[in-house]
């Protein structure tokens, strides 16, 4: 695939049509959804919410004060104003998962604005993001967890073998190293070794962000199994994991065999192939592994998402700083 590369000094990019806001908004918010997805490395789909999110900000609002939105504005708005538009949301069955991405959208705008002296939206800091309960991911137990890449627990579909055992090479690395489905599926055929060739892997993970993995032996000759059995050629430079066709491997096609796989062993509909990543990080911590090490297994930015991600809770912090310091 071939990346655009982003607007250079030199490049012009088009200004997003607002019909809702002055030509200078739409100018600032241009400017401001190239720097998120250029400079802060943000994904193509994180830009795309954003702008969806300010638009239907800005939306309400030019309704709500009866005329289009100006960086003056703006910079007027108060936290009636604001919530004007929550309760609005509200009102049309939004949660408030998506009412806390929204805001998140609106005060990179604002702060966007603020570092470039275009305007000061004091009004967002006084607004309280809607309360989100947080939800626990639910591991496999180990035992699922350690079968799910079995080969022979679907001896009985009309597959073809190399199917069979792609699908499980990918779902053992998703267990294996903890990986996302994207991590995975966007491997190069040159990023992983032979088995006994070498015991680690590169993955790019969000924004970007390159991290090594360790891989098991037992990983490494699933994924030889695999490039065996598979009829099309492999070049260093493609794709390690195909399709049916030959082209990169969907993510459904993944999503689809945990879906079977859930039957053969029984498993609830949380069994996700990202349930395997949070079996990962989960079944290490519960075998005494450091939670320091498992963030930087996972590509976690903070210690906090870790600590969610495996479910530790306080008393399992305080069990692991008694033991690890020295006057403990």
């Amino acid at each position: 695939m071939v990346r655009k590369a982003a607007p250079g000094p030199e490049q012009k990019t088009p200004a997003i049509d607002l019909p809702f806001a002055a030509a200078e908004v739409s100018a600032a918010m241009t400017r401001w959804l190239v720097h998120v997805g250029a400079e802060r490395r943000m994904s193509a789909k994180t830009v795309e919410a954003y702008a969806r999110d300010v638009r239907q900000v800005l939306g309400f609002l030019c309704e709500h004060l009866g005329s289009r939105i100006t960086l003056k504005a703006l910079g007027a708005l108060t936290t009636a104003d604001l919530r004007a538009f929550m309760a609005s949301r509200r009102g049309d069955g939004i949660s408030g998962r998506s009412l806390m991405r929204t805001l998140a959208g609106m005060r990179s705008f604002a702060r966007y604005l603020a570092r470039e002296g275009l305007a000061e939206i004091g009004a967002l800091s006084a607004v309280r993001a809607p309360k989100v309960p947080k939800t626990l991911p639910k591991p496999l137990p180990v035992g699922s967890a350690k079968r799910i890449a079995d080969v022979d627990l679907r001896a009985g579909e009309d597959r073809e073998a190399w199917v069979l055992a792609r699908d499980a090479a990918v779902l053992a690395l998703l267990y294996g190293s903890g990986l996302r489905i994207s991590e995975a599926l966007g491997l190069k055929r040159r990023d992983v070794p032979a088995p006994g060739a070498g015991d680690v892997i590169v993955v790019t993970g969000k924004g970007n962000k390159r991290r090594m993995v360790p891989v098991l032996r037992s990983v490494l000759q699933a994924i030889a199994d695999y490039v065996a059995l598979c009829p099309y050629a492999l070049p260093d430079g493609g794709p390690l994991f195909v399709g049916a066709k030959g082209g990169p491997l969907s993510p459904r096609i993944i999503q689809l065999t945990m879906e079977r796989l859930r039957g053969a062993l029984g498993l609830p509909d949380s069994a996700t192939p990202h349930a395997l990543r949070h079996s990962f990080a989960t079944h290490l911590l519960m075998r005494g592994g450091d939670l320091r090490a498992i963030q930087e297994l996972l590509g976690h930015a903070s210690l906090s998402t870790t600590q969610i991600y495996t479910g530790i809770d306080s008393e399992r912090l305080l069990e692991v700083y008694r033991a690890a310091h020295p006057r403990g």
